[in-house]
């Protein structure tokens, strides 16, 4: 298990989606930058989805790659995990192709790129290294638009929530409505919508699935494309504690306690573990899954938060599965997936079919977590250009 380190983790950076590989000293910033064009006063941004701020931005898959496209970097009001209102940050892009009318809309959940603010989507699509922007690129050739969040505290002031499901899923939600109330998007209120995600962005586009109905019903969603999921928070860190994808742990106790501030984490920590914790929080998922890789949790604590009641009750709420979906699902997963179980999306697959969702259910047969949002993302993205064309989707429950 442990022979190949360098291209195991490799693995982890390309398939959560690489942002950068920037330096651990890169500032983790205090306020968004940039001077907007286009504001609202955050007490008009009264309702979840309400732009606060709004400037254009631009789109690049690869370093200088014309697209073709629109993209304005915004700021919106979205929803913590404890329900109370905050800022979140992202990005939406607009194909420039002539189209007059509606078209639909993408709401795109981005896998791990770190909890530095600079590791943000929006950070790196002008500079054309945000990895799954070239998963993007597939949507916004359709013709689609796409929104695409920067989760809470990823870009704004705070700790990036990473892995708190309820917090990431209202985002995605709320990237969706900010990018239909962006007047210079040119969408309106009865646009289609649909839900993409790989990895983390599998945890969180099978959140927003799930809170649809309850927090935006007046969204027209579609469906949701939804891979790689970390349906079970606690049985994906047993699994990779200790191993190449262990710094994901890290990162995750990182967002956990970023919304759950009373489970404080840093008294856990040993010396090694308050190292560890501090230069993850500024570093992107390149560096910061080298860094954590091969550590276990018992060499950097004094006591496992993980056996404590009330770490073991936040992770839990975190599950996905236990929601009735209003609208179908595209899920995928790797027979071999070396970070998330194969068992653990499995389990989503069943607790959703057991209360009566439709989902299409699909095994990548061959390859790792790597190739199974890199093979399956056209098959995934056609899947929806169905669902937005008016065909009946039939699951395999």
């Amino acid at each position: 298990m442990h022979t190949r380190t360098s291209a195991r983790a490799w693995a982890v950076v390309a398939a959560l989606g690489l942002s950068a590989i920037t330096p651990l000293t890169a500032a983790h910033a205090a306020v968004p930058t940039g001077t907007p064009t286009t504001t609202e006063t955050p007490a008009k941004a009264a309702s979840p989805g309400d732009i606060v701020s709004s400037e254009p931005s631009s789109f690049h898959p690869l370093p200088g790659q014309p697209t073709d496209t629109r993209a304005w970097k915004i700021h919106y009001r979205s929803t913590t995990a404890k329900g109370e209102p905050n800022t979140v940050s992202g990005t939406v892009i607009v194909p420039q192709d002539g189209r007059k009318g509606p078209r639909p809309l993408i709401t795109y959940a981005v896998g791990t790129v770190g909890v530095g603010d600079h590791c943000a989507p929006s950070a790196g699509f002008p500079k054309g290294t945000t990895v799954e922007a070239n998963l993007i690129q597939q949507l916004t050739l359709r013709g689609w638009a796409v929104a695409v969040t920067d989760y809470e505290g990823l870009g704004t002031p705070g700790d990036h929530t990473y892995t708190v499901g309820r917090a990431e899923g209202q985002a995605v939600l709320d990237a969706a409505r900010a990018a239909i109330r962006l007047p210079e998007a040119g969408l309106g209120k009865d646009t289609p919508v649909g839900i993409m995600g790989y990895s983390q962005g599998g945890q969180a586009s099978s959140w927003a699935a799930e809170l649809h109905g309850s927090y935006a019903p007046e969204l027209d969603v579609k469906g949701t494309a939804t891979g790689g999921v970390p349906g079970d928070l606690l049985k994906v860190a047993k699994f990779n504690d200790g191993l190449y994808g262990s710094g994901l742990i890290f990162m995750a106790a990182i967002g956990q306690n970023a919304a759950f501030p009373e489970l404080k984490l840093d008294s856990y920590l040993n010396s090694k573990g308050r190292k560890l914790i501090g230069a993850l929080r500024n570093s992107c998922v390149a560096d910061g899954s080298v860094l954590g890789s091969f550590k276990t949790i018992a060499s950097m604590t004094t006591k496992n938060p993980l056996d404590q009641p009330d770490w073991k009750q936040r992770l839990t709420e975190s599950r996905v599965g236990s929601a009735r979906l209003d609208a179908p699902v595209y899920q995928y997963h790797a027979l071999g997936d070396e970070l998330i179980p194969y068992a653990v999306g499995k389990q989503v697959r069943k607790e959703w079919c057991g209360r009566g969702a439709n989902v299409e259910w699909h095994t990548v047969p061959v390859g790792e977590h790597v190739s199974g949002v890199i093979t399956q993302s056209p098959l995934a993205a056609q899947w929806l250009a169905d669902r937005f064309a008016g065909k009946e989707a039939r699951g395999n429950c």
